[in-house]
This record gives structure tokens, sequence and C-alpha cells, in this order.
């Protein structure tokens, strides 16, 4: 058995031939660049890319098996450049039973897998070639050719309060959208944690993900999860999820809840703050709120005493938050580390300082161990560190 760094949600910008895919996306974030950032400065073994629903980047995938040596497990997944992609698609669906839009990941073992989803997709989008488009069906519909074609169905995102499950306040139970036995496991979210989310106790049943939602190659494992393997493959993935011959999730990294865009409640015109849902904003008089993962979590939890076991949830600060540590500092950490995940949990204090000086190296160990102060986020701002 081994351990994996696995980060399964990460967005394709654009094509080889320069096409957009995540409109929001870096045009950067093109798959043959997210596999050298996987590799040569995160660390990760295994990434899911979550637009490989789109036939250009299939092709681009096939040409990369044909001339450049990348290969197909036979248990699911392609081996290229010294990591391991899953081959995953990100959907929203919006039907009557939604009252909302949602996204959901679905991953699959093989090319031939996802050629066959991508062709039953394109037939209920309006765009097969962009990144999260609306489906034309239910959710139920879309679980049942996941499985079908032996596919992962995980909800993304869960508690965000847009496109997300939870997130508007109209759904109290995943079972109102989904078939809960055809759920592989639940993303988390950049504001919520494995504590957080099991206030919910429908939740219990699942195991819990933590990946960056990435639209830019720096932040790719932002959020990720150690995961125990014999082999970096999607069948051993899938036995992991379902912690089955000893495979398991060691253990989940991401930000503290704090530091996400949506964790606390806030006003939708000034983004001040909201300690009580008021009738208008004492800031600015508004009278529409973004409500926040924290608050809607409690307006959903249905149980705050038996937790079920989870593997440990680390809080990480990545360091592109940590202030004082711009563009060219960062690259200077890499050189001398490596890779981030060394500079995050295991570079000593006397190594940090000896490279970018005492201040910012107390500064990483501090974020280590979670003693730094943090502004909370909210309305689609990320959270910061307070200043010392």
């Amino acid at each position: 058995m081994n351990d994996y760094y696995v980060d399964l949600h990460i967005h394709i910008g654009r094509t080889a031939s320069g096409k957009p895919v995540k409109i929001t996306g870096a045009k950067t974030l093109t798959l043959s660049n997210i596999l050298k950032e996987a590799v040569q400065r995160k660390g990760l073994q295994i990434v899911g890319i979550v637009d490989c629903h789109v036939p250009e980047i299939l092709d681009e995938i096939e040409r990369g098996i044909a001339l450049k040596g990348w290969r197909e497990e036979r248990e699911g997944g392609i081996q290229a450049n010294g990591v391991t992609v899953i081959l995953g698609s990100e959907v929203e669906i919006y039907d009557e039973h939604c009252r909302g839009p949602i996204h959901v990941l679905a991953f699959f073992p093989t090319v031939e897998r996802m050629r066959l989803f991508s062709n039953w997709l394109k037939t209920r989008v309006k765009n097969i070639s962009l990144s999260s488009q609306r489906m034309y069906g239910t959710g139920k519909e879309l679980q049942m050719i996941v499985k079908q074609l032996g596919g992962l169905f995980i909800p993304a995102h869960a508690f965000t309060p847009f496109k997300s499950l939870y997130g508007k306040g109209v759904h109290k139970s995943l079972t109102e959208v989904f078939e809960a036995a055809a759920i592989d496991a639940i993303e988390l979210g950049l504001s919520a944690d494995t504590h957080m989310a099991d206030q919910l106790k429908e939740l219990h049943r699942y195991p819990y993900l933590s990946n960056s939602d990435a639209h830019s190659l720096l932040n790719i494992a932002r959020e990720y999860q150690v995961i125990r393997m014999a082999a970096p493959t999607f069948h051993e993935l899938e036995k992991a999820l379902k912690k089955e011959e000893d495979r398991t999730i060691v253990a989940n990294y991401g930000l503290n809840p704090l530091l996400g865009k949506y964790y606390q409640t806030v006003c939708a015109k000034c983004l001040h703050p909201v300690q009580a849902m008021d009738e208008r904003c004492s800031n600015c008089g508004h009278h529409q709120f973004i409500t926040g993962v924290f608050e809607r979590l409690q307006q959903l939890k249905t149980n705050d005493r038996d937790q079920p076991e989870r593997p440990p949830y680390f809080y990480q600060i990545p360091l592109p938050f940590i202030p004082g540590i711009g563009p060219k500092t960062y690259q200077k950490l890499l050189l001398r580390f490596g890779t981030e995940m060394q500079v995050l949990h295991k570079a000593s204090i006397e190594d940090l300082t000896e490279e970018i000086g005492e201040k910012l190296a107390h500064l990483i160990i501090q974020a280590r161990r979670g003693q730094l102060a943090i502004h909370a986020g909210g309305g689609g701002q990320y959270g910061k560190i307070a200043p010392s």
C-alpha cells in the first residue's frame, strides 16, 4: 500500500488549440500545464480533470497515449508524465426537483467510457465543448447513466450558496434530488470542513473529499486528500471511497473554512458581515443577503453529537494567502524545497529562515500549526490572514 496526494477537481481553461473550456478558467490552465504543475510544483500523484467530456480534450488525451508515451491503466486512469489523470466531468442539473442549479462531478475509468458519456451528454446540453454545462434532464437520470458506465458520482462543493446541493436554502435532504445509494462521496468545498458537514446525519454514510476546484494553476492543490491505495488507478480510488481491502482516505487537507469565499453571511450589496438575519443591512440598508455556509448548516443540522469516525482534517493555508509571499518569494521557495507541500508541511524553521527570513518563516510555521488569526470570508470574497 502507498499513500497518494490526490486533488480531484481541476478545470481546464483552454484546449491545446486555444479554445475556451472553463470560461472563468485561466488561459494557462491547459492539460499539459496541469500535468507539469501537479508533479513539479504541487507534489500530487493523482489529479481529477473535470472537463474531460469535451471532445477536443479527449482527442488530446488520445494523442498523448499514441505519441507521448501516456498509458491507460488496466484498472482505469491515464498515467501521464508521472501523474495519474482520473477522467471527470462537472455537470449542472436544474430540474423540477432541484429548484436551483446544482453542480455534480462524474468520473469514469477509461477514455472509451468517457466518450460514451460525452456522446450521451451532448444531446442534453447546449455546448458539449464547454465546462459545467446545464444538463436537460434529472439528477437521477444523470446518476443512472454514470452508474451504467461504471462511474463515480459526487455532488460538488455541496454547501456553497450558489450551484450546490444544500446551498440555496430550498433543499433539506439530498433525497429530494438524488438516489442516496448512487452517491459515492460528498465534496466539502472551500468553506466547510468535516466537522461542519457531519452536522447533517444523512451525510454520515459518505466519505468526504476536499478538492481545490482550481480555475488557475496556482490554485491546484489548495485542497486535497491523502488516499491509501495499492496503485494510483481509478478502481483503487473506488475501493478507497468504499473503504474496501484496507484502501481508505487517510487525511483531508483544506482551507480553514474561515478563508473560504462563502463562510459567513453577508449583505448582497456591500458584503458587510451580517450578525443576525435582520430585514436590512446595518451598513448600507440593503435588504438581501448571501447566506454563508456556517449559517446554512446551522439551519440544516440534524446531528451534532454522534459523529462518525473520520480521517483527520488538517487546515492548510496556501502560500499565496500568507502576507508577504508574492510571486518572487513563492518561486524562491519552490526552487529550494521542490514542491508547495514540502514548504507547507515539512520544511524546517531553520531552512525556511535561511531562505526567506525569520518573519516569513514564522508565518509559515504558524500557518502549519493553525496559529494565525483569520478574518472570515463571505459573499464571494476569500477570508484573509489578520495582520500580526
